[in-house]
C-alpha cells in the first residue's frame, strides 16, 4: 500500500467483511491498529476524545502519524465514533452549536488518523412538533460539514434505537434523512445491529437480518452502507432500548450474524464490535463470528 493512502471503506475486492472490534486509545492510541490484530481484528473504532463530553482535544500529530501508519500498514480501516452528545435535531441552541462544533472537530480529526469514517448519530427532535425544524437543523449542519474536509473520512450516519423522539430509528426513516441531505455522496449509514433491533426489525427471525440488508439497500439505494456496529441486544425486539450484549448471549442470538456477513452488500465492510468485556472477550467474539460466515469461496463478490 501506498504510504500516505486512505484506507478506504467498500474497496476491497475480497468477498469478506472485516470483523474488527472498538478499542479504548486513551494515552495509547498509536497502539491501537496493533492490538486489534493481535485479537484477530481486520478493522478497528476508537474515540478521539471524552464520547460523554463536550471538549475536544487537537491531539498530537506525531501520535496521529503514527496510528495512520500502523492502520495502513495493516490495511486495516479505521472509524472514529463521534461523541454520544451530538444532536443536530435539538431545539436548544447551546446543544447544537455544540453539536456541530464537535461534529466538525471529530471529522478533521478523523481525516487526520485516516480514518475511512466518521460515525454519528442521527439524533431527535425532543418533541414531534419539533420535527420539521429539527432536519431543517440537520440540513444546516450537516452540508458544510460532508464539503468542508478536503480528502476527509465519509460521515456515517447511525440511526437510533428509537427512544424518545428519534428522527431516524427504522430502516424507512432513512429515506427521509438521506433526502434532507439530498442524497450527499459522503453521507453513508452505520447499521447497528442492537439499535436496528430494539427500534423493531426482528433480525432474530430466521432471514430477519438478510430481510433488514435488503431493504436497506432499497430505501437507501446499492453501496450507501459503509460499516456495520456488530451487537446483539439484552433487550426484545422493540423496546426502543440501546443495551448492547456480547454476540449470541442476546435476544438476537448468534445465527443471524452469519447471514449479516454473508450478504454481498457487507462484503468488504467493516463489521465492529461495540460489546460487553475486555480483550479475551473481543477476542473471542471475533473467533465467533468468523466462524459464521460461509467459506469465502461461497460469497458472491458485491464490489468490484
Amino acid at each position: 500500500m501506498t504510504r500516505g493512502a486512505r484506507v478506504t471503506i467498500g474497496a476491497v475486492t475480497s468477498p469478506r467483511a472485516l470483523i474488527g472490534t472498538h478499542l479504548p486509545a486513551a494515552g495509547k492510541l498509536a497502539t491501537v491498529p496493533a492490538r486489534a490484530k493481535a485479537l484477530g481484528a481486520d478493522s478497528v473504532q476508537v474515540f478521539l476524545g471524552n464520547p460523554r463530553g463536550w471538549a475536544v482535544t487537537e491531539g498530537d500529530p506525531a501520535v496521529s502519524a503514527s496510528f495512520r501508519g500502523a492502520a495502513e500498514e495493516l490495511e486495516m480501516p479505521v472509524l472514529v465514533h463521534s461523541a454520544y452528545l451530538i444532536n443536530l435535531g435539538s431545539p436548544t441552541t447551546q446543544t447544537y452549536e455544540r453539536s456541530v462544533a464537535s461534529l466538525t472537530h471529530a471529522m478533521r480529526r478523523g481525516r487526520d488518523v485516516g480514518a475511512a469514517g466518521v460515525v454519528v448519530h442521527t439524533g431527535s427532535c425532543v418533541a414531534e412538533s419539533n420535527r420539521d425544524a429539527a432536519l431543517k437543523q440537520v440540513r444546516e449542519a450537516l452540508f458544510p460539514i460532508l464539503d468542508g474536509v478536503d480528502d476527509g473520512p465519509a460521515l456515517l450516519l447511525e440511526p437510533t434505537a428509537g427512544q424518545g423522539q428519534s428522527l431516524c430509528a427504522t430502516i424507512d426513516d432513512l429515506a427521509e434523512y438521506l433526502d434532507v441531505l439530498d442524497r450527499h455522496p459522503r453521507a453513508r449509514i452505520c447499521f447497528d445491529t442492537c439499535h436496528i433491533f430494539a427500534a423493531g426489525h426482528d433480525l432474530a427471525t430466521p432471514g430477519g437480518m438478510a430481510a433488514a440488508l435488503d431493504e436497506l439497500v432499497r430505501v437507501a439505494g446499492p453501496g450507501r452502507l459503509a460499516a456495520v456496529h456488530a451487537n446483539d441486544s439484552m433487550d426484545v425486539c422493540g423496546s426502543f432500548r440501546d443495551r448492547h450484549q456480547r454476540i449470541g448471549s442476546g435476544r438476537i442470538g448468534a445465527e443471524p450474524f452469519g447471514e449479516l456477513l454473508d450478504h454481498p452488500e457487507v462484503a468488504g465492510l467493516p463489521v465492529v464490535l461495540e460489546t460487553p468485556g475486555g480483550p479475551d472477550a473481543y477476542a473471542a467474539d471475533i473467533a465467533l463470528l468468523d466462524g459464521l460466515r460461509q467459506p469465502a469461496r461461497d460469497l458472491p463478490v458485491a464490489r468490484p
